[in-house]
């Protein structure tokens, strides 16, 4: 009896990826199945990136394809494609610049950087195409954590060339301003800034653009979640209910102009002491955990107080780089793969695909 692509599909459709706990039939990721005889060959193209990953689910489909009875040789290629996804109504998609997702907390001091500069590099371990844009005016803090010194190109006097390090793309006002100068600006100000170093760098074709955004819910924050083309927002608290609170007044504003929350990232969890190992709350516990509930959403993933964080961190080597292998690296790679998945999922955007239509009085 001769091999059918029905068994074949039949036998993708039992396996399960497990980033999004989707078969590889019902999410369309298997492609271009070709049979020859009793050979079989199949493409798997992810809508995310997981470059990590590859090779183990390369591995799982080959071995469910060959319990086919009567199959002969199995060649499965296992590829990324990452799309444009819809943003809020009424507002364009940037050029060159295929997702964004924004990184927020409603206070400051619960590692929102830390997270957003991880997440960043962690994307682009996972075989991204990654830009950063640092969006606190008032507190640029990636060109430290990025360890990026010197001054953005413009090539034709009106736009800028993002600087780059650890192979992904970076804008912050602390490229372009001394290090001691303070920005004393009111508001309008400074969404103008942010508007322009946005919208005037050069994005080289990213398939995410993590914006680190300014701590708090003002008008810069909301200016910002109404006019720029976010895919979904990340929300980073700490377990503290002081934290919690105003996480939650973040959370809110996201809703009321129409971004999709990804989930919520829960920093300082636990702590491990180094000297005898003893492990404490500091800041609480479960509250993330608590919000998510609240909110129908999902915790990403939930990092432990622990020194080398802000210690790679403040050296311009962040923990996914500095320590790849380490535990806390694989965490940031996990809600990296977390973030992507839930975006992967979301509605693609079709605006480039309708023709514009133009009524003119003749």
């Amino acid at each position: 009896m001769s091999l059918t692509e029905a068994q074949v599909q039949s036998a993708l459709k039992e396996l399960i990826d497990p980033n999004t706990g989707k078969d590889f039939v019902t999410s369309r990721s298997a492609k271009n199945i070709r049979i020859d005889g009793a050979d079989v060959s199949v493409d798997i193209e992810l809508g995310y990136p997981a470059k990590s990953q590859m090779d183990h689910l390369r591995r799982l489909a080959i071995a469910r394809l060959r319990a086919i009875p009567g199959v002969g040789n199995v060649s499965v290629s296992v590829s990324q494609k990452i799309v444009s996804h819809a943003v809020q109504r009424g507002v364009k998609l940037l050029p060159g610049v295929k997702n964004i997702i924004a990184v927020a907390s409603g206070k400051g001091g619960v590692g929102k950087s830390t997270t957003a500069v991880n997440l960043a590099l962690a994307l682009a371990a996972e075989g991204a195409t990654v830009g950063l844009l640092d969006a606190d005016i008032y507190g640029p803090s990636q060109p430290q954590m990025l360890g990026i010194t010197g001054r953005p190109e413009s090539p034709d006097g009106k736009s800028l060339s993002p600087m780059t390090a650890y192979g992904i793309q970076a804008m912050s006002i602390g490229f372009l301003i001394d290090v001691e100068t303070p920005m004393v600006w009111r508001g309008p100000m400074v969404t103008s800034a942010l508007e322009q170093l946005l919208t005037e760098t050069r994005w080289d074709d990213v398939d995410y653009l993590v914006i680190d955004m300014p701590p708090g819910t003002g008008d810069i924050q909301l200016t910002l979640a109404q006019k720029v083309p976010v895919t979904g927002a990340v929300i980073v608290t700490t377990p503290q209910d002081i934290a919690l609170l105003d996480a939650r007044k973040g959370l809110k504003m996201f809703e009321k102009v129409g971004i999709p929350i990804l989930g919520i990232v829960e920093n300082m969890s636990l702590h491990t002491c180094s000297k005898c190992g003893h492990e404490e709350h500091i800041f609480g516990e479960g509250g993330g955990a608590r919000m998510a509930a609240d909110y129908n959403l999902d915790v990403l993933g939930s990092l432990p107080l622990a020194m080398q964080i802000r210690e790679q961190a403040d050296s311009g080597k962040p923990t996914v780089v500095s320590d790849p292998d380490g535990r806390v690296a694989e965490i940031y790679r996990d809600i990296a793969r977390r973030v992507a998945v839930k975006i992967a999922d979301k509605a693609k955007d079709m605006t480039a695909k309708f023709p514009s239509i133009v009524v003119q009085n003749t």
